[in-house]
Parts: structure tokens; C-alpha cells; sequence
């Protein structure tokens, strides 16, 4: 009797053991289908941005600004609701149709590399140092589940070739299947890892792309053009190595650093200044999202001014960043100025108002 006590006392603390190691598995590591968004950092984009013969010193400095995205289990869902400017998001909210957290990955990739493109182009147009556009190649941001190309393709694939032709550009790609019809097979070389293989592919009706226009057959991927600003003056030459930070909001701070580099006298006149916002080769500065979370980022990193985009109007409805951005500025009592801008010049303009910082 007293050994089967024994043995049911050890099955007892066996069985309350597993449910334990269960119940923080649940709690701690089983992911939720959110997000949890909090405040990032504030970076120096100084190291980031490499010119072959810069021409000024920096005295103070350009700072972009991240959101932190994690995903969401249990603890971290509940423990949300209790810590200070972090929200919750359904992944779905992110993700494009079917795709994958993976892809995801790589759009913010691709979107990064033509945003740096788009900042150098600003500066250069800016500061009238004449350039060319190299064509990089086409990459797949995504790969739809349900194509046979999902069984041979992969997103960070370049294609190369379709039917035997090359494909440099997007368009390249498109003409090369125009006219085909589902079911029919093509010849498309990739490259992956820096080795190029070639594979046939059966083309299948392309979903309604909701234009109205008629359907047609193809891979079922997402392709996008890369390209990168060559300066026709080798001492000019921009490069931008961000690591793993990923998306396009970083657009406008690049093009302030890379024209602090290149133009004389130095726009920061010892300030520390951060700030988000797209932009185009024009210079003109587009909204992004969680611009309250960069506030308390770029606070955290002792910033003293904030470039935010400026609200805009799109059909009638209010697309707010500055708006946004000064109410979580006022939330956390920062003493940082948040200054609206709606391009590069704006920026420049404000930066230029300013005297120099004393101390």
C-alpha cells in the first residue's frame, strides 16, 4: 500500500509538473495572431551613410526613428494593456492578402532599398549633382500559395529570364507573358543565393485585380524593380548600409544626411534632430504609420527637434502624422519642438531659420 501511495504521489507531482511546463509555454511562447507595437529607437544615421569625399563636419546629428513590432503571446497581450504607449494589431492588418509573415519581411526589404534610392535621388536633385539610374533587377516580394510557381519560386528570388529573354525591369516580365493563357508553361530562369536556375512554370488565371479589366494567365507573384543612383562624379557616390532596419519611413532623414554631406557648411548647427516621413526623388515627404511611438523614441534619444510629416487630405478624409505626433508629444511633455513638413525643402528651410546652438 505504501509503495502504490508512493507511486501515485510521484505520478501526481510528474502530472503537475507537465501541466506547469503547459501552462508557461501557453503564457509565455504560444504566439497570438498580433502584433504589439511599441516605441523603437532613435538612430544616428551618420554611420549608415558613406560618401566617398563628404564634404562638411556634423556637429550635431540626423536621427531616424523606428517603431519595435513583436509578436504577441499571452504575457505580452495582457501586459500591454498596463504598459505605457504600446497597441495591439491583428497580423492580418499588416500582411497583404495570403501573405506571409516571411514576405512581409522581404516587401520591407525591397520597399527600404527604393526608398534609399529615392532619398539620394532627392539630394542629388537638390543639390543639381547630376546622376544615372542603374537597373538592379526584379525581385519577388511574394508568391501566391495556390500558383504552381509557389512550388519552384520564393520571395528575395530574382528573375532573370522568361522565355529565354531577359528580364531586367518589371515591364520585361509582363511582356514577356502577354497574350499566354492558363494552363500553358514558361521557361523562367531565377537567381537565389547567387545561382541561377531554370525551371517551367504553368501559368494559372491571375486574381481580379479589381480595375475592371479583362483576366490573364500568369505566375501568380509579386514582383519589384530594384534600382540604385550611380553619381557621374566618383567622389559624390552615396551608399546607405541600415542593417535590418526595414521600410520606407526613414526616406526624408536619409536625404537630410546624405545633403549635409555633400553641400557646404553643416544644416544640424549642433542640434540633435530626428524624424520619419517618406519622400520621393522630388523631395516631396509622405506620410507613414506609428509616428507616436517614434516621438517617444526620438524623446528617449534626447532629440531637441522632430520632423513630421504634415496631415494630408485624401478624398475628403484626414491622413494625420503631424497631428498625431504633436498630441503624443504633448502626452509625454517632451520639450522636443515637432516641426510639420510636407517636403525636403521645408526641412531645409527650418534647419536654416535656426542659429547656431551654443555650448
Amino acid at each position: 500500500m505504501a509503495e502504490q501511495r508512493h507511486i501515485k504521489r510521484g505520478s501526481r507531482i510528474v502530472f503537475s509538473v507537465f501541466i506547469g511546463i503547459m501552462l508557461i509555454y501557453l503564457i509565455y511562447f504560444l504566439p497570438l495572431p498580433y502584433y504589439i507595437f511599441m516605441p523603437g529607437t532613435a538612430e544616428v544615421i551618420r554611420p549608415m551613410v558613406e560618401v566617398k569625399q563628404p564634404v562638411g563636419e556634423e556637429k550635431g546629428s540626423l536621427m531616424l526613428t523606428t517603431v519595435r513590432v513583436s509578436d504577441a503571446t499571452v504575457f505580452g497581450y495582457l501586459a500591454s494593456y498596463i504598459q505605457p504607449f504600446e497597441e495591439r494589431h491583428k497580423k492580418q492588418e499588416l500582411l497583404r492578402n495570403n501573405e506571409s509573415e516571411s514576405e512581409y519581411t522581404q516587401r520591407q526589404e525591397v520597399v527600404m532599398q527604393s526608398s534609399q534610392a529615392s532619398a539620394i535621388q532627392a539630394a542629388y536633385n537638390k543639390l543639381k549633382i547630376p546622376y544615372k539610374i542603374s537597373k538592379d533587377g526584379v525581385i519577388l516580394q511574394q508568391v501566391y500559395k495556390d500558383f504552381s510557381a509557389n512550388n519552384v519560386l520564393q520571395a528575395g528570388d530574382y528573375i532573370v529570364t522568361a522565355d529565354n529573354k531577359p528580364v531586367e525591369t518589371k515591364e520585361d516580365l509582363l511582356n514577356a507573358l502577354k497574350g499566354k493563357k492558363a494552363g500553358e508553361k514558361v521557361s523562367i530562369g531565377y537567381k537565389r543565393k547567387g545561382v541561377i536556375k531554370t525551371q517551367d512554370i504553368e501559368l494559372k488565371v491571375l486574381p481580379d485585380d479589381g480595375t475592371g479589366g479583362p483576366q490573364r494567365a500568369g505566375l501568380g507573384v509579386v514582383p519589384a524593380d530594384l534600382r540604385s543612383i550611380k553619381a557621374e562624379s566618383e567622389n559624390q557616390q552615396v551608399s546607405i548600409k541600415a542593417g535590418d532596419i526595414g521600410g520606407p519611413s526613414a526616406g526624408l532623414m536619409f536625404s537630410l544626411e546624405i545633403y549635409n554631406n555633400l553641400a557646404a557648411g553643416d544644416i544640424t548647427k549642433g542640434y540633435k534632430i530626428a524624424g520619419t516621413g517618406t519622400i520621393d526623388e522630388k523631395g516631396n515627404v509622405g506620410v507613414i504609420g506609428g509616428i507616436q511611438f517614434k516621438i517617444v523614441a526620438a524623446d528617449k534619444a534626447g532629440a531637441e527637434i522632430f520632423f513630421a510629416p504634415k496631415d494630408y487630405n485624401v478624398n475628403g478624409q484626414s491622413v494625420p502624422n503631424y497631428s498625431d505626433a504633436k498630441k503624443r508629444a504633448e502626452e509625454i511633455h517632451t520639450k522636443m519642438k515637432i516641426v510639420p513638413v510636407g517636403t525636403m525643402d521645408d526641412a531645409l528651410n527650418y534647419l536654416a531659420s535656426l542659429s547656431p546652438k551654443k555650448g
